[in-house]
């Protein structure tokens, strides 16, 4: 299922990256913010862990509408947490326009998974 896959690979970038951010990060770049990169860490792993989950639903919930949510969360959380990484490496603020759009998107699966599980119901 490729959900799951998704998921599952969106796991293993924020495992990695966390550890990336404990071990290397701190002092290493004089422009890090190692609070914005764990933030980022955070909301990937997260939404990782229910990308994975979602996959269980499928035949549970209303498939289109589940596949939506889906893409949303996935490309939501791609938006959102490496605009957050580029900014906790020290890339221009300008890429924080990025950020909102990520969270939007993150928002707006979630309300398609709650839209799909109701109409389930």
């Amino acid at each position: 299922m490729r959900v799951v896959l998704v998921g599952a690979l969106n796991g293993a970038v924020a495992v990695g990256l966390g550890a990336f951010s404990a071990h290397l990060l701190n002092g290493q770049i004089a422009s890090a913010n190692p609070e914005v990169f764990q933030t980022a860490v955070y909301f990937q792993a997260f939404h990782a862990a229910v990308l994975v989950a979602m996959g269980g639903l499928k035949g549970h919930v209303l498939d289109g509408l589940l596949m939506a949510s889906s893409w949303a969360i996935a490309v939501g959380v791609i938006l959102f947490s490496f605009s957050l990484y580029a900014l906790g490496l020290g890339a221009p603020d300008t890429i924080g326009i990025v950020t909102p759009i990520g969270g939007g998107l993150l928002i707006i699966g979630w309300l398609l998974l709650a839209v799909a599980a109701a109409r389930r119901i």
